[in-house]
């Protein structure tokens, strides 16, 4: 070998050696090896997986324009991780609307869920982060968990294609899916918005027809659902019934949506988590 010149093992061993240090208290990472033996995979690309275990906090203190945070390979792994989900819900409940199954999905890959997923990993031991992310409990944090968990199916789907990625995302979530499925059959939309609504705020969701159009043969109907003056969803149907249950349905998925976005910033504001819901008592 020419002077000047390494071979792919030296260039490996950099990559392996460096993948075992932290800047942050001087504590040594755990290694690859040991999450991939949690997760019963194999990474070739050492560079790819430490990747998606490194947080932008750690580039403000290494300077290496090779090292890469994990934000892409997040987006990546958010992606495969709600089309996988879909794909199993539509698949399970071919009888529940559409607004049902999108609160269903953003229950079942909400954040908290998501970072017990890391936390079953241990991940928080393999990230790479600043010293004040560190020292700040960063390796605790729920965001940080999330996203470090996405990052991860964002490096597996590229390693190791969409089926080992789609089996291992379910893997996780499946445990909580099948009790969800199996409460949801158990009842409809309407029974758990009346549920949600009387245990939150003490007030019945009331349904309003606001159109009514079509021959007897075809009819098509409009309606609305209220908590208190707060109108929550519109729903359609070929009957009011079934108007009613894609309501209370697309109800459903807007709480959920914005109990999903109070998460990120209820324990900044410490407001109220309510949706603005009037009571009229």
């Amino acid at each position: 070998m020419r002077r000047g010149t390494s071979s792919a093992a030296d260039r490996k061993r950099s990559v392996d050696d460096r993948d075992n240090r932290s800047v942050d208290t001087g504590q040594a990472l755990q290694p690859i090896e040991a999450l991939e033996e949690r997760l019963g995979l194999v990474f070739r690309d050492r560079a790819l997986i430490q990747r998606a275990l490194t947080h932008r906090s750690y580039l403000n203190e290494v300077v290496d324009p090779e090292i890469e945070d994990n934000e892409r390979l997040e987006f990546l792994g958010d992606a495969l991780l709600g089309f996988a989900v879909a794909q199993d819900l539509y698949t399970r409940m071919p009888d529940a609307p559409e607004g049902e199954l999108t609160a269903l999905r953003a229950a079942l890959v909400r954040a908290s869920a998501l970072a017990d997923f890391a936390r079953a990993l241990e991940l928080g031991d393999h990230l790479r982060m600043g010293r004040g992310e560190a020292t700040s409990g960063g390796r605790e944090r729920e965001g940080l968990l999330c996203d470090a968990f996405e990052a991860m199916l964002g490096a597996v789907l590229i390693e190791h294609g969409i089926e080992v990625a789609r089996r291992l995302a379910l893997d996780f979530v499946r445990p909580e899916l099948e009790d969800v499925v199996a409460k949801r059959r158990a009842k409809d939309a309407k029974s758990a918005l009346q549920e949600h609504a009387q245990g939150r705020w003490r007030i019945t969701p009331v349904y309003e027809t606001i159109a009514e159009s079509g021959p007897d043969h075809d009819k098509r109907f409009v309606v609305r659902v209220l908590v208190g003056q707060d109108e929550l969803a519109i729903g359609r149907g070929t009957s009011k019934s079934l108007a009613e249950r894609s309501a209370a349905a697309r109800a459903l998925e807007a709480l959920a949506e914005r109990e999903r976005l109070q998460e990120g910033v209820g324990s900044q504001s410490g407001g109220d988590r309510s949706i603005g819901v009037k009571d009229d008592r």
